[in-house]
């Protein structure tokens, strides 16, 4: 189907009250459709989207900020008819459905978050001290002659320090820039919907702390550990997962 003029990438599973899946930064749907399928058959539509250069839908035709991603998700969401929804957002798709509770609260009944970006924590010492170095380094490196050996020292280090993220975007570069750029926490305050956090102890990606930020900053959330789970805690404990969500979903 077409959404705001791009091509798009959809999937509904399910007869019911429709819930709505946002999959992570470099994913696609597929990475839900185990955990759709399972919600769906407790009563529930689900509808998994492709977003924006990701999987199969369209790449967009500028660079896009989250506030973009959300404003393309109302549109589905408004042209597939959507009265009422619950939502479920990981990473990148967390990132979006911070926006989306804040903003289109009268839609979103319930929210669930697994391993949310949109928290900027403070950078660990190591990586002050390494910005420190990098700018004496291009400092020194600025004298007339040098420029070649600047590039390539600015190479090394997008390439030795680059996340894999970063590294990876492709035509998504500039886009990955304005995303990781914003911190979300105004938004999260705005969030009126019962939301439910799931994380994994083991999260390298978006580390627990910004689980515990977000749990203060939403004002009727809960935050729900899984030891021994990563970056993907719904996938790492997938019968955990559709069983607390099915019930959070399901009773008031």
């Amino acid at each position: 189907m077409i959404v705001n003029g791009l091509q798009t990438n959809v999937k509904v599973i399910g007869e019911g009250f429709p819930v709505l899946f946002l999959h992570g930064w470099g994913g696609d749907m597929t990475s839900f459709e185990g955990i759709a399928s399972q919600i769906a058959s407790a009563g529930f539509e689900c509808h998994l989207l492709d977003l924006p250069g990701f999987g199969e839908t369209q790449l967009a035709p500028e660079p896009w900020g989250v506030p973009q991603y959300a404003q393309w998700v109302m549109a589905y969401v408004n042209q597939a008819g959507i009265e009422k929804m619950h939502l479920v957002g990981h990473s990148f798709g967390g990132r979006v459905s911070l926006i989306l509770g804040a903003e289109q609260g009268e839609k979103i009944e319930k929210i669930v978050l697994s391993n949310s970006a949109g928290v900027k924590l403070p950078p660990s010492m190591n990586i002050r001290i390494y910005y420190i170095v990098r700018r004496v380094l291009f400092t020194i490196l600025s004298i007339p002659g040098l420029g070649g050996l600047k590039e390539r020292l600015r190479a090394y280090f997008r390439q030795k320090y680059g996340s894999a993220d970063y590294l990876n975007a492709g035509p998504l570069l500039e886009t990955f820039k304005l995303v990781i750029g914003q911190d979300l926490r105004e938004y999260a305050r705005r969030i009126q919907a019962p939301t439910l956090l799931f994380w994994g102890d083991l999260d390298e990606e978006t580390p627990l702390e910004i689980g515990r930020i977000l749990e203060e900053e939403i004002p009727d959330a809960a935050l729900i550990l899984f030891e021994g789970a990563g970056h993907f805690a719904y996938l790492d404990r997938p019968g955990e997962f559709v069983r607390v969500v099915t019930h959070f979903f399901t009773h008031e």
